[in-house]
């Protein structure tokens, strides 16, 4: 009798206190590869704010975040593509400069301003920006992850990729730049001359950095 009740009672309790002992437990998800940092340079937590850059930690890069300020991080304003003289200066829309801006405006004001506490910032390569492209986000979003990089349009981005071949109906302004388009995530050639949208990016600075493997 004893031997029966032991059957039936303890010894099922002793096997269920032995399985949750050597149940293993859930791996600890990976720490998330992108994270705010603050207009001086400091990092926070995902759910706190404000923040004016993006860090990657899987490439290093510190990235622009945009607003609605109408402040020369205004995700509204567009550029003309010039770099070291390629392109074209002035052609597009902005309220910080007394006539129109084109992208090395906005490099010149940042760095002068030194976001994030970097004065290195600059356009980014078309690898680079693709980078930041999520495919799949709801209808109507850019191609990015709006938690992170609000106020993005959909539109062409600039790149730093120019003197490339321009083909139909540009192909007699003959070369233009690389642009990344948050709509589709494709990669574009376009004049210099367009009124693209620019994120700006740097590979030097003091608060992002390769998170180690």
């Amino acid at each position: 009798m004893i031997t029966r009740l032991f059957l039936i009672f303890f010894l099922p309790a002793c096997l269920i206190g032995a399985a949750v002992i050597h149940t293993p437990q859930a791996p600890q998800p990976s720490q998330y590869h992108l994270s705010k940092v603050t207009a001086k340079g400091e990092v926070i937590h995902a759910w706190d704010g404000p923040w004016s850059c993006v860090c990657d930690s899987r490439s290093g890069l510190l990235w622009e975040v945009k607003t609605d300020s109408e402040d020369i991080h205004d995700g509204k304003w567009t550029y003309s593509r010039l770099l070291q003289n390629q392109g074209v200066a002035n052609n597009g829309d902005c309220y910080f400069e007394a006539e129109r801006c084109d992208t090395e405006d906005l490099i010149r004001h940042t760095n002068r301003e030194q976001l994030c506490g970097s004065k290195h910032w600059r356009l980014p390569t078309a690898s680079e920006l693709r980078t930041l492209v999520v495919t799949e986000v709801k209808p109507g979003s850019p191609s990015i992850e709006t938690g992170y990089f609000p106020k993005t349009q959909r539109g062409d981005f600039w790149t730093s990729d120019g003197n490339l071949p321009l083909k139909g109906v540009y192909s007699y302004l003959k070369v233009g730049g690389a642009a990344v388009n948050f709509i589709n995530g494709e990669t574009i050639t376009i004049p210099y001359r367009n009124a693209a949208f620019t994120r700006l990016v740097t590979n030097r600075s003091s608060s992002c950095h390769i998170a180690p493997q």
